[in-house]
């Protein structure tokens, strides 16, 4: 009998757009003849599964809906909302709850990650370097004179829980501070203020399935926009180069960091790590737990360059996280 699988997208987020975009690519990827397949969106209006055209709402007791007089229930959930409540751990303790196996990392994964402050001050304590930052609450006393003095000019301001370059801005000038600032917490409730490292920008998909640990080529990215922002990610202003122009020691160097890193937080499915180098060194920009899956995305790219199927890898990580 097929497995009942649900892709699960939306989100509480600004991100929901490029959650719906990622969950296409998934269901694009999964193999049919496999498993039985659902989107399912989860916003703060309704959950609900699309089945023959039609959308039916989600019983939240048990993650289930019914359709023609029959309840479908689902024995693996693909979570790829980019955000709260499916990047965070929220998503996955409800999972938990219901003994229902997901794609993700585990509530406490899922949180560390999802706040790059706290993660990268974590990996701190392992030797991984990360640029110098600090955080800000919205209690928080600062100053625009005691932000420049400690980290300098530029700087990236941007939601500390967030992604996709939502309302990140780089600020070169330190009348820009507050308005940046100020455009991050209409985002989220913690902005994070990091200082700026120049080098070039490269980033490593890694997952483990029953077949072993499988880590990636790297990704090169390229943009002349002052960063690699959301019209970079998502509206083409940018060279995407798998596998990265870099010495085979440093892609072993970055390769080998993202595989302890997987480690460290203990991640679990797909997972992306993104660094700057810096002075010939790899200096961590954040981990992303639920990477974009369109088909032009990162992990698709390096999933390619290494000569693998993303319909295999997809079916080894439903397999393996659903014992």
């Amino acid at each position: 009998m097929k497995k009942n699988i649900a892709i699960v997208w939306g989100g509480y987020s600004s991100e929901k757009e490029v959650s719906e975009r990622s969950a296409e690519g998934i269901y694009s990827f999964i193999d049919k003849e496999k498993y039985n397949v659902y989107k399912v969106k989860i916003d703060r209006r309704s959950w609900e599964a699309a089945c023959e055209g039609e959308t039916y709402p989600i019983d939240k007791n048990d993650f289930s809906f019914s359709f023609h007089d029959q309840t479908v229930k689902f024995d693996f959930a693909y979570i790829t909302i980019h955000g709260t409540p499916g990047e965070d751990g929220v998503l996955q303790g409800y999972f938990d709850m219901l003994c229902i196996p997901y794609s993700n990392c585990g509530v406490l994964a899922s949180a560390l990650t999802f706040s790059k402050y706290t993660c990268n001050r974590y990996l701190m304590s392992f030797g991984v370097e990360v640029a110098d930052s600090l955080i800000l609450r919205r209690d928080t006393d600062y100053s625009d004179g005691a932000i420049v003095g400690q980290l300098g000019l530029p700087v990236f301001v941007k939601p500390n829980v967030g992604g996709s370059s939502f309302a990140t801005t780089k600020v070169k000038e330190a009348a820009q501070l507050q308005s940046a600032i100020q455009k991050a917490f209409d985002e989220a409730p913690e902005v994070i203020v990091e200082r700026f490292v120049s080098g070039k920008e490269v980033t490593c998909g890694c997952f483990k399935t029953a077949a072993g640990f499988h880590v990636l080529p790297l990704t090169e990215v390229v943009t002349e926009n002052e960063f690699f922002d959301y019209n970079a990610k998502y509206k083409g202003e940018v060279q995407e180069i798998t596998p990265a122009r870099i010495s085979d020691a440093m892609t072993k160097k970055i390769q080998e960091l993202t595989s302890n890193i997987y480690d460290w937080v203990g991640a679990k499915g797909i997972i992306r790590a993104d660094f700057i180098i810096s002075d010939e060194n790899p200096v961590l920009l954040e981990v992303n737990t639920t990477p974009g899956m369109t088909v032009t995305s990162f992990i698709p790219q390096q999933v390619k360059a290494a000569g693998l199927s993303m319909t295999d890898v997809l079916s080894g990580i439903i397999e393996f996280e659903s014992f």
